[in-house]
């Protein structure tokens, strides 16, 4: 059967899918074209058909899994009340909500993180990560350029603390870890420092506003 023919027997969002199953189960190295294609019984030529290539596929993976992030977030939502000089009182709930929002979406994928990372490295998938922490943190009264990098700001903050808690996640299932051993970037509690984390930038925030 042509390639051509073999792609069409699967939609775009069955490869996805079934990409993502893979990911989830064996994680990113093991994500092959080759064995994707062997679980769709296709021949690897078929999912060019979807994908050109496998960044392209990467890329979709990227957008799906930050996609799965609730679209009813306050930063998405009217603004409250205001306070002096325009800003939403709410703006740094906003950043806090989505920064807890892609944290959670990122950890329900195995390798979430680096798949984002290496896609966005790449200047590939959706800008609607930083657009929705942009939109966030202009609730505050920030200005566009201000608003856009203080969003790259909190998404590399974001991804690398993710990527540390998946590390450390995968080689302890493994058993690479031993009883004990410890990075100097462990916290007893991942969610709490990840808070702090985003506290931080918020109240740098709020300071450089203050000084204005």
């Amino acid at each position: 059967m042509a390639g051509n023919e073999t792609g069409r027997r699967h939609s775009r969002d069955d490869v996805a899918e079934a990409a993502l199953r893979i990911l989830d189960d064996l994680g990113l190295p093991d994500l092959t074209m080759r064995r994707l294609a062997a679980s769709l019984d296709v021949q690897p030529s078929a999912l060019y058909w979807h994908f050109p290539n496998k960044q392209t596929l990467l890329a979709e993976l990227a957008d799906r899994i930050v996609a799965t992030r609730p679209e009813g977030s306050a930063a998405g939502k009217d603004a409250g009340p205001e306070a002096a000089g325009g800003a939403d009182t709410d703006w740094a709930d906003s950043v806090r909500s989505e920064a807890a929002a892609l944290r959670d979406a990122l950890l329900a994928y195995r390798d979430g993180a680096e798949v984002v990372s290496s896609t966005l490295a790449l200047g590939l998938g959706s800008p609607e990560t930083v657009d929705r922490f942009a939109r966030a943190v202009a609730r505050g009264g920030f200005d566009a350029e201000t608003s856009r990098r203080a969003a790259t700001a909190l998404l590399h903050f974001v991804l690398g603390h993710v990527s540390h808690e998946q590390q450390r996640l995968q080689y302890d299932s493994l058993g690479v870890l031993a009883t004990g051993d410890s990075s100097p970037l462990d916290e007893d509690d991942p969610a709490a420092a990840f808070a702090f984390g985003v506290d931080l930038l918020v109240g740098g925030l709020e300071l450089s506003r203050s000084r204005r």
